[in-house]
């Protein structure tokens, strides 16, 4: 089996410059300099950190020359792969042009225009900075409008770093209490009462027991926040009787209905909300519509996005932010979109698909119990042998975690770059190439695990 890992040793540079060294030692600075040596704790390995030298397509090349394929894609972030020249191109020269500005940019209409068209539950879309800066306004701007304090989301679902949007995204077995009502459990140490005290928590793909609990809370909720193929819930899509449910509950009770779509964007012309027949009241986006660079954005109908409007006599969300919809941001993303188009999205879903029947057949030849979610350019795979229904069954033991990171370990040796939960992202630079080598190297790491595979089934079977 060929390794897709390629030394490209600089002759120049003496071994003291340059591997695992000059990592270890760029390490050992960071740490005096950031908290963990990091601003993003996805970077980490053990011993330390590996850093970037450069990246073209669907390759990254670290400061020790070793290439590897990403499927990691900036943590979904990157729909075209590495500094592909249709985008680097004119963000060059809007460099050239200057990089931000206290006017407005002809740049953010154009991105504008083309978002919207994309999806017919867009008639006004806001930009801002972050996955994470969408949902918390798409939150604000919910309670703009109905008055109300609440918010209800699905447990274990990941909204970014929002106070309420964090809620119970972490919680486990000691503490996220009955199925049939989910505490809503803190992320970060310190977390407010009264924060914790605003989020209702949903169990996902379970809308019997959904609604239940919202209709618990029906005079209070702003909004109900749902993503649509949450990571951290299992990667499963959420069934359209769950979606239909929430739609007719939060119109019957004057909610609205946020989607989720900082990642799952990629996965339709219009979102993966193309899947459904329901139309949200907004939707937040982010990552990919960035074309590599910091973004976010929240879309929907005019009459709600209204409470952004500085023109109303009283505005109810006042909205602004020093970087939003900066000129090289909105021409990245634009020459990204344009470049995704409903051809490029069926052909990047279709390999996706080809991909997970690979994995699946992998698994059934190492004969191990794992199995692999997703849809669409995205996929994840389980140390399970079904696959998870909603959070508690996605939830990994400590066995099953350990597990898996020697997995995500032995691709990473052998040449593949995987968000650290055994996830991935296609890319449309990708081809079939780099998925038959991936199913390769991931039947061998199958193969070298099964004795722990084994050990962990047997003891799965003692304690039942």
């Amino acid at each position: 089996m060929m390794s897709a890992i390629k030394r490209e040793n600089d002759e120049n540079n003496s071994p003291s410059e340059t591997g695992a060294d000059r990592s270890a030692l760029l390490y050992q600075k960071a740490l005096s300099l950031m908290p963990g040596g990091c601003s993003r704790n996805t970077v980490l390995r053990r011993p330390n950190p590996l850093y970037a030298q450069s990246a073209a397509g669907c390759f990254v090349t670290d400061i020790e020359g070793t290439r590897r394929v990403d499927f990691a894609n900036n943590m979904a972030a990157l729909i075209h792969g590495h500094a592909h020249p249709e985008i680097t191109t004119p963000v060059t020269e809007q460099l050239q042009k200057g990089s931000a500005f206290t006017l407005a940019t002809e740049a953010e209409i154009d991105y504008a225009e083309h978002l919207c068209s994309r999806n017919t539950g867009f008639d006004k879309i806001r930009f801002v900075n972050s996955g994470t800066e969408a949902v918390m306004s798409c939150l604000k701007a919910s309670r703009a409008y109905t008055g109300r304090a609440k918010i209800a989301k699905v447990e274990g679902a990941y909204h970014g770093l929002y106070d309420y949007a964090e809620v119970s995204q972490t919680a486990s077995p000691g503490n996220w209490g009955e199925a049939s009502k989910p505490n809503s459990v803190p992320v970060a140490f310190g977390t407010p009462q009264a924060a914790l005290d605003d989020v209702v928590v949903i169990p996902f793909n379970d809308a019997p027991r959904a609604i239940a609990i919202l209709d618990e809370h029906k005079d209070e909720l702003a909004c109900v926040l749902v993503d649509l193929l949450p990571h951290r819930v299992g990667l499963i899509p959420a069934s359209t009787e769950f979606v239909i449910a929430l739609r007719e509950w939060s119109e019957n009770n004057g909610a609205l209905l946020v989607f989720d779509e900082v990642i799952t964007f990629r996965n339709g012309y219009g979102g993966a909300q193309d899947n459904y027949p329901v139309t949200p009241d907004l939707t937040a986006m982010g990552k990919m519509i960035g074309g590599g660079f910091p973004v976010g954005a929240l879309a929907g109908n005019s009459e709600v996005m209204d409470v952004m409007n500085p023109l109303n006599n009283k505005v109810l969300f006042p909205h602004s932010g020093t970087f939003s919809a900066n000129p090289v941001t909105m021409v990245a993303g634009l020459s990204a979109m344009k470049l995704f188009d409903r051809e490029a999205v069926f052909r990047l879903n279709a390999q996706g698909d080809r991909l997970r029947v690979m994995i699946t057949d992998v698994i059934a030849q190492a004969d191990v119990p794992a199995c692999v979610t997703g849809t669409g350019s995205m996929f994840r795979i389980h140390i399970k042998p079904t696959p998870p229904t909603n959070y508690r069954d996605a939830y990994a033991s400590p066995q099953e975690t350990k597990l898996m990171t020697a997995l995500v370990d032995h691709l990473f040796d052998n040449g593949f770059m995987m968000i650290n939960t055994c996830s991935g992202t296609l890319s449309t630079v990708m081809t079939d190439r780099e998925l038959s080598h991936f199913a390769e190297v991931l039947l061998a790491g199958l193969i070298r695990l099964k004795p722990q595979f084994d050990a962990l089934k047997s003891s799965a079977t003692l304690t039942e």
